[in-house]
């Protein structure tokens, strides 16, 4: 157990012991900004003061007298009802020892033991190419399933393609259009058709592999033209996707969903809360919430967009997992209310079944919102934005806020190279932490002890490594990626502040190098195991840093 966990523990027995009404959400414990007020400060005395009908600074007082922890050297209790914690040397500095025997499997949890989560994301239809709203929920929902696969759970992403209904057809119509323009056949082009640069491009392939085969009568055909359009258009978005570092476990279809007859199936199951209106069939959601109740079958027969989607996560849980995450975007906010009122008339804990709604991308470049693609006239896709600043800076930038938070996404900031970029910033740190190692190799084996490294720098780097499980926690709890990169930033300049007071290689003082060389190390595998869970690259050597390294190499 890390002392962090049993800094709450200890805290809950005495709130306890003291008739306290206590969960263990309630005991927050954060790490101390300033060294003389200790190593972890908490409020507990402060939010439960008032039900024990005490001070805030009395309670905190009786709680510091009444506290014994081996780890802790010392209590204090701080206006107007902090506790201080002060964690004894060997305690700080024993995790230099636990992180370099566990490496990568350092912050490794066991709250997904035996449970299995599915997370859906991106599920873009294969109408066309994925832009920036795609990019961002391919990157929150690829970093959250790392999170969820480091705390424990097996994990299955899972990309639904909508390869049913209108839009599918609308798509075979606008690649007829395209097709026979190519042999000077006019045809009117679909009301909802689909514009994109890349139906021209499908309709030119389709040309050179079948000639004017489909030319006399593309309507009999338009199964195939429906086919052959999203067939190419879905191995593109899986292309771009893997280019993204992202890569998916299952494919799921509506199409094979609805001929298995799971959406008769799910809408036998439902009838009985349901009622006929106007020749139309509605779902009672009204009672689970939402605004209105919601209709399933049209007066002419024909199916909402909605049932399918039930009959979807119906066939998620009948699958056997024990949660269900979905990325939708944000456009999908009423539509979460009635999906978990469907998936509870049809049995299933609609708690099991979580969503994140993820928000707006606005580019900006040279001071101003940009929009469109230069070479299409349209909006930037996926593909275009990778181009333009590396996948590590696209990746980094779309989880560095939440996912419910629009985020402004500044082209030029992400492609600086200096330590306003964020991006750089910790990639630069993880190269001079291995050019350091590198430098020191003649220290080595080294015993990873920490007596010595006593300095505020030194300690707060032990503290915040020591934090690293916990913040894996939190950010996988709450689906929040950004706590991650925000952990990256705080680690990367406490290592940068460590390398300018502390001098690492000094052969008149080999126990202290060996000490220090020790802390380099922990902090190189946490800095790069933390990276890896936004799926960030974590060079060993940046050209920039050739003169740092021979700096260092020569102190």
């Amino acid at each position: 157990m890390d002392i962090q966990t049993e800094i709450k523990a200890e805290l809950k027995k005495i709130l306890i012991g003291m008739k306290a009404e206590v969960a263990d959400t309630d005991i927050i414990l954060t790490a101390s900004n300033n060294p003389e007020h200790g190593d972890y400060a908490s409020n507990i005395a402060l939010r439960k003061a008032k039900a024990l009908g005490m001070k805030p600074l009395d309670l905190a007082n009786q709680i510091a007298t009444l506290f014994k922890l081996d780890g802790v050297s010392k209590v204090e209790a701080a206006m107007p009802g902090f506790l201080n914690f002060y964690v004894k040397q060997d305690e700080l500095g024993s995790i230099i020892n636990v992180i370099v025997k566990e490496q990568e499997h350092y912050g490794d949890l066991t709250l997904g033991k035996n449970k299995k989560v599915d997370i859906e994301y991106v599920s873009a239809n294969p109408t066309g190419v994925l832009h920036l709203g795609h990019a961002r929920g391919a990157a929150l929902g690829d970093c959250i399933a790392r999170l969820y696969k480091k705390a424990g759970y097996d994990v299955t992403r899972e990309y639904y393609i909508n390869d049913a209904g209108n839009q599918i057809t609308n798509l075979g119509n606008s690649l007829i259009c395209r097709y026979l323009e190519l042999f000077n056949v006019k045809r009117e082009f679909p009301l909802d058709g689909y514009h994109g640069e890349e139906i021209i491009t499908l309709a030119k392939q389709l040309k050179a592999e079948v000639g004017d085969k489909y030319v006399k009568d593309p309507d009999s055909n338009l199964d195939f033209f429906k086919k052959y359009g999203s067939d190419y258009l879905m191995n593109n978005i899986k292309k771009d996707l893997h280019d993204f570092r992202v890569d998916q476990d299952v494919y799921s279809s509506e199409k094979a969903i609805r001929d298995r007859g799971e959406v008769e199936k799910v809408l036998a199951s439902l009838k009985p809360y349901c009622y006929e209106k106007d020749g139309a069939l509605f779902l009672n959601t009204t009672k689970d919430g939402d605004d209105k109740d919601r209709v399933l079958v049209k007066s002419d027969g024909a199916y909402t967009y909605l049932l399918p989607d039930i009959a979807y996560h119906n066939d998620k849980f009948k699958r056997g997992f024990d949660l269900l995450i979905d990325l939708f975007g944000a456009d999908h906010h009423g539509y979460v209310t009635r999906l978990k009122s469907a998936e509870k008339d049809l049995g299933h804990d609609p708690e099991a079944l979580t969503v994140s709604l993820v928000q707006m991308v606005r580019l900006f470049k040279d001071g101003q919102e940009f929009k469109m693609s230069k070479r299409t006239g349209n909006a930037i896709s996926m593909k275009e934005l990778i181009e333009e600043v590396g996948v590590d800076a696209a990746r980094y930038f779309f989880v560095s806020r939440s996912a419910n938070s629009h985020l402004d996404f500044n082209i030029d900031l992400a492609k600086t190279l200096g330590s306003e970029n964020p991006v750089y910033y910790a990639q630069y740190t993880h190269a001079r932490l291995c050019g350091i190692i590198n430098n020191g190799k003649s220290f080595y084996p080294l015993d990873y002890k920490s007596d010595l490294l006593t300095s505020e720098s030194e300690k707060n780097l032990l503290i915040l490594m020591k934090d690293f499980p916990n913040v894996v926690k939190v950010a996988c709890s709450e689906n929040e990626p950004y706590k991650i990169t925000n952990y990256v930033h705080s680690l990367a300049q406490s290592i940068n502040e460590f390398y300018t007071k502390c001098r690492v290689l000094d052969d008149a003082n080999v126990s202290l190098s060996k000490e220090r060389l020790g802390l380099v190390e922990a902090c190189r595998i946490v800095l790069a195991d933390a990276l890896d869970l936004i799926a960030v690259s974590a060079p060993t050597h940046m050209v920039s840093l050739e003169k740092e390294e021979d700096k260092e190499a020569s102190k």
